[in-house]
């Protein structure tokens, strides 16, 4: 049987990693979520020690975790800083 938070959870694409652009929105680095059926936007509050610069001039991937910061759903940097031969550096790691 698939409960509201299973659709819910499918939505926020909670454990999903995505490439997003981040801004600054009220101190928080916010992105657009790239679900069109996600209710929230993600706030990027995890991971943060790794980039250069906030926000970060281009695109690094966010891993969304499953709690609400300030109505948004919470992401995590895991990987910036793109190199030269198109790889990213690892900033963050579970394991």
């Amino acid at each position: 049987m698939t409960t509201i938070r299973d659709l819910l959870g499918e939505a926020l694409g909670v454990g999903e990693t995505y490439r997003l652009r981040l801004e600054e929105r009220d101190g928080v680095l916010v992105a657009a979520h790239p679900n069109d059926s996600s209710p929230m936007d993600i706030a990027v509050v995890e991971g943060l020690d790794g980039l250069a610069e906030r926000p970060p001039p281009e695109p690094v991937t966010v891993e969304i975790v499953g709690r609400v910061v300030d109505g948004r759903i919470a992401g995590r940097v895991v990987e910036s800083c793109p190199r030269a031969d198109g790889e990213s550096r690892q900033t963050y790691s579970r394991y």
